[in-house]
């Protein structure tokens, strides 16, 4: 018999290679055009297999959804407990999430092109995560703006924006390219102290 803990990560490895291959497919063809006939093929096992780890397509689809978001506020988190001071905690956030889209970009277009295929309590949750990442990001921007660091008027609103911003990476980014992960980690960072940062007195915008 396996150890209890062998057997948790086996489970886990195997639900994590149906959603590889879900995603794979809901990116190539679409989620409508995708059976779970489909994802059973490319994985070489039978439909009931699958049925044994989600109930039906559209859990499928939820799980994928899940991963970028998921990731998101736990990178977020991190980044928020780490102590450093707030336009330091920013970048660090920026960079991260950046690196989370990019690194998790099929889930992510996926996710963009398929929401509204979603169950309408499936939906609702993803919001309230996005939500949630919004409102703690939103309270970095209010500390950083009491504190003289940022200069922000609606603290949720430019949240909100950033994290979009952010997001869209997803759909333009090529790994071979014109920009490197590094590059447009970077570009992201600038773009978001720029909307940011207070600026010196008698300094112009562009500077």
């Amino acid at each position: 018999m396996k150890p209890p803990q062998l057997k948790t990560e086996v489970q886990e490895f195997k639900r994590l290679r149906i959603l590889e291959e879900a995603r794979e497919l809901f990116f190539s063809q679409g989620y409508e055009a995708t059976t779970l006939d489909a994802i059973a093929e490319r994985l070489h096992v039978t439909k009931p297999f699958i049925y044994s780890y989600f109930k039906n397509k559209s859990e499928i689809l939820n799980a994928i959804c899940h991963v970028g978001i998921s990731r998101s506020l736990e990178s977020l988190d991190e980044a928020l407990a780490s102590g450093l001071p707030p336009r330091e905690m920013l970048r660090l956030i920026i960079e991260q999430v950046t690196s989370i889209v990019i690194a998790h970009q099929k889930y992510i277009v996926v996710y963009l092109r398929e929401e509204k295929n979603l169950e309408r309590k499936e939906a609702k949750q993803l919001m309230t995560l996005r939500k949630e990442f919004s409102v703690r990001l939103a309270k970095l921007l209010e500390a950083g703006t009491k504190s003289g660091v940022f200069d922000v008027d609606d603290a949720l609103l430019t949240a909100v924006s950033i994290g979009g911003m952010i997001t869209w990476v997803a759909t333009w980014f090529r790994p071979r390219g014109l920009w490197s992960q590094t590059e447009v980690n970077m570009h992201m960072i600038k773009k978001v102290e720029r909307m940011v940062l207070a600026r010196a007195p008698g300094r112009g915008g562009d500077e």
